[in-house]
């Protein structure tokens, strides 16, 4: 079908888009996949590596775990792409109906949300706390610490913070009432002298901690939403995903559009 230059350019600009989060999407599926079957090849891999921050990750409940979120990533983003760039491709309008309206749906989905957590600022703060309370039951120390345990240590190691509140947070968490020994709090609450391997500056700060070697009262919730309030690039990100969304979504129902007038011309 001989098209216009506007709607040629139109057609090939989604299909490129869509390539581009259609590899993406395989990319990541199969990583997760990957994960999934074979953890322990990715552990004995990544303990090649010399590094400390990496070692840290090499737990097969914190592979498994990611590999659940990557599997789930790379499907939507597969099967969104798919239908953008099949529909492109074949002039289906069928197709390309289907893929803008997800893409509405997904962006109405996105203003609902956003308008709700400004509107209910304080219910959505208290509901965030409430999830991080559950997060943090789950924490635990050893060998076999989890993809939670995980991200707790790094946020209170890299932000300086302690819990969600204070350290008094962790004793909702059997796993680390049971394995704490005399400790008061994780090495992550200290003041570090080297983050990555979580090795607090004061030895006996886990055991007695106070002001002067510790965080154990500065709570990282506040600490993680005044650090993400002052972070520009993250609206310029959003907005930057908001224009792409918007760009997707015209040029799905203009190809429609034009695909449907040059069937009825060819009638």
């Amino acid at each position: 079908m001989v098209f216009d230059c506007g709607v040629w350019c139109a057609k090939y600009l989604l299909c490129i888009f869509n390539f581009i989060f259609f590899v993406l999407g395989t990319i990541i599926f199969g990583v997760g996949l990957w994960l999934a079957v074979d953890k322990h090849s990715l552990i004995a891999l990544l303990k090649l590596v010399e590094s400390e921050r990496i070692e840290q990750f090499t737990q097969p409940q914190a592979i498994e775990q990611l590999a659940y979120v990557l599997l789930v990533i790379g499907a939507v983003m597969f099967f969104m792409s798919f239908l953008g760039y099949l529909g492109a491709m074949r002039e289906s309008r069928c197709l390309l109906s289907t893929y803008g309206t997800f893409l509405i749906l997904l962006l109405i989905a996105e203003i609902v949300a956003g308008g709700l957590g400004a509107f209910f600022k304080d219910k959505v703060r208290a509901e965030s706390k409430n999830f991080l309370q559950t997060t943090i039951t789950s924490y635990s120390l050893g060998e076999n610490v989890d993809a939670t345990s995980l991200m707790w240590n790094q946020l209170m190691g890299n932000f300086g913070c302690c819990g969600i509140n204070d350290y008094h947070d962790f004793d909702a968490s059997p796993a680390w009432v049971n394995g704490k020994g005399n400790r008061t709090i994780p090495d992550a609450c200290c003041i570090l002298k080297d983050v990555a391997k979580l090795v607090p500056r004061d030895e006996d700060c886990t055991t007695n901690p106070s002001d002067s070697n510790s965080f154990y009262k500065k709570g990282c919730y506040e600490v993680f939403t005044e650090w993400l309030i002052r972070q520009r690039e993250l609206v310029i990100v959003a907005i930057a995903v908001g224009i792409v969304h918007l760009v997707l979504i015209i040029l799905a129902f203009a190809l429609c559009k034009a695909f449907a007038k040059y069937n009825d011309m060819r009638l």
